[in-house]
């Protein structure tokens, strides 16, 4: 009876949230600002070079290496810095352990502010590939593209610290912490987007799960789409955004819009952000219904997409402006 009413609600959802799919065309499709500057959207090479490093070392990304952490965060702390107007560490203390998120700052001179977030940290003796490197690299390639750009608003990039369980839905992730911390300072919040996993994508039919029954005929079998998934009611910012990110034509999209009670809408950090009542999206491959790598040690950058990634990224990016 639970997964029937859940199906009930989804596709009422869908109805009432325009669930469609953006028309997709290449990259070269035709955008004002991507055609006249193609040459500032996302650099595959570059992609490639950070998630190397984030993801072939010695020690992995988890809660224990904190000193591994720290050398993450530092080389996330030096490329923001070549860009951004401002770069800084936010600490807090677990445990006895120091764990630092890392935030830059593009058009500091405004009041309001839009949040773009992604989590280091992984799950465990892993690689973590798409879950998350892939989000901070995006992190990392939209710093490079907003340096310079004359913005309506000011753009925080932030790399989280302690997504992953232990520390998961408590008040330990690095995301909570943030969130907790501009409402504490009473900072005005546009809204918050969620970059986790987005390099992961499987042409092949079935290649696609979803947490209800039902969404299949909905959205289809096959794995080749980037999800844009916010809760019901998602808010003024998350459809303004989603409505900017598909006008763009990068990549196929599709929306998501559920309660939170369903499966994996609020498994990443933009939960932070809702518990707060800000208006948040998480942008996905869908992890664990598409890339059955999750979580494990075979999540590694050779099953990524590094084209389809970059396009996402840009999508992100032309979106924002």
């Amino acid at each position: 009876m639970k997964y029937l009413a859940y199906t009930i609600v989804f596709f009422f959802v869908l109805s009432a949230f325009k669930c469609k799919n953006s028309d997709y065309s290449n990259t070269n499709a035709p955008n004002s600002k991507a055609s006249a500057e193609y040459e500032d959207i996302s650099d595959t090479l570059r992609i490639y070079n950070h998630l190397k490093y984030l993801t072939k070392a010695d020690q992995f990304r988890n809660f224990e290496n904190v000193e591994r952490l720290d050398s993450v965060a530092a080389y996330i702390f030096r490329e923001f810095d070549q860009y951004a107007d401002t770069t800084f560490y936010q600490e807090y203390e677990v445990n006895g352990s120091i764990y630092r998120n890392v935030i830059c700052s593009f058009g500091s001179t405004y009041e309001s502010r839009t949040i773009v977030g992604a989590h280091y940290d992984v799950c465990g003796d892993q690689e973590g590939a798409d879950d998350n490197a892939s989000g901070v690299v995006g992190l990392l390639e939209l710093a490079r593209l907003l340096e310079g750009d004359t913005l309506n608003e000011r753009i925080d990039l932030v790399a989280y610290t302690l997504e992953e369980p232990p520390f998961f839905r408590s008040e330990q992730m690095g995301s909570y912490v943030h969130a907790k911390s501009l409402v504490d300072d009473n900072v005005i919040v546009n809204g918050m987007v969620c970059l986790e996993m987005i390099g992961y994508f499987d042409d092949d039919k079935n290649s696609q799960e979803y947490p209800v029954g039902g969404m299949k005929a909905v959205y289809g079998s096959k794995g080749d789409y980037i999800a844009l998934v916010s809760q019901v009611g998602p808010g003024e910012f998350v459809n303004d955004f989603n409505k900017a990110f598909k006008k763009t034509k990068r990549i196929e999209t599709k929306e998501i819009a559920a309660p939170k009670s369903v499966t994996g809408i609020d498994f990443s950090d933009h939960r932070s952000y809702w518990k707060f009542g800000f208006s948040a999206l998480m942008i996905t491959d869908t992890a664990f219904f598409r890339n059955k790598h999750y979580h494990e040690k075979s999540d590694t950058m050779e099953k990524l997409d590094l084209s389809r990634m970059a396009d996402v990224i840009d999508a992100i990016y032309l979106a924002l402006n």
